[in-house]
């Protein structure tokens, strides 16, 4: 007699583990199927970054520019789509954009050191006056008769005093015979102010499309102006291409 409850019992645990199978394996691929879904997507939630990107999209008067982001002076202006102006630095004569430097007290209280760097602002014109026709038809009302002949090929000439541009000079070279492949043939314009307090500095401009490139650099380069009007090429064409 007390074998038949035993067996009475042992039916009754086999028919509840029938029932509880099922629900234990559907409970187990449940949870496997999420670890494989976390699993795959873990790494996707770990390696993304908000870095910038290494150059810009940037628009200047309805014209494209490609602009290397860690160049590009102004913070607020590392943003892609239109813009009226975007002001870059790049060291020379690498062109490439400058490395951060971080001023001290000491820094500031030494003598000012020598500028690296070359200035580009990218400036919406909006059909202003073209460089050129601004040299050829602007600059010769204001200049002193007086031409000077530099031993470098560049010719200088001062504004009077009086003027817009008193306290500066025009220098320029426009060899007869330009060619893209000669360096010697290099064309060069700058409008400069004269050492004095501050080291004096240049300011060659360029248009393209509906934008003008406005060079700057220090006047002391105009030693080696060749070296700087290639530089201002390959500036260009970095930034809008060739043409």
């Amino acid at each position: 007699m007390a074998v038949f409850p035993v067996v009475l019992s042992s039916a009754r645990d086999w028919r509840k583990s029938g029932h509880l199978l099922p629900i234990i394996s559907g409970l187990a691929i449940a949870a496997a199927a999420v670890g494989l879904v976390v699993y795959l997507l873990w790494p996707t939630w770990r390696t993304q970054s908000a870095g910038d990107p290494t150059r810009l999209p940037v628009s200047v008067g309805g014209t494209l520019f490609n602009v290397p982001t860690a160049a590009i002076r102004i913070k607020i202006q590392r943003r892609t789509g239109p813009q009226e102006r975007v002001d870059l630095s790049f060291a020379f004569p690498s062109l490439e954009p400058p490395a951060p430097k971080h001023v001290t007290a000491e820094m500031v209280e030494d003598a000012m050191p020598p500028i690296d760097r070359i200035f580009v602002s990218i400036a919406a014109h909006h059909d202003a006056l073209s460089p050129d026709a601004r040299v050829s038809t602007i600059y010769p009302r204001y200049l002193a008769e007086t031409t000077t002949a530099l031993d470098n090929g560049l010719t200088m000439r001062a504004f009077r005093d009086g003027t817009p541009y008193s306290g500066e000079d025009l220098f320029s070279a426009d060899p007869p015979n330009l060619t893209a492949q000669t360096l010697a043939a290099r064309s060069l314009s700058a409008r400069c102010t004269r050492d004095g307090s501050t080291p004096g500095m240049c300011l060659s401009e360029r248009r393209v499309g509906g934008a003008d490139l406005i060079f700057r650099f220090p006047r002391s380069w105009l030693a080696q102006w060749r070296d700087v009007a290639e530089a201002m090429d390959r500036l260009t064409v970095q930034l809008h291409g060739a043409g």
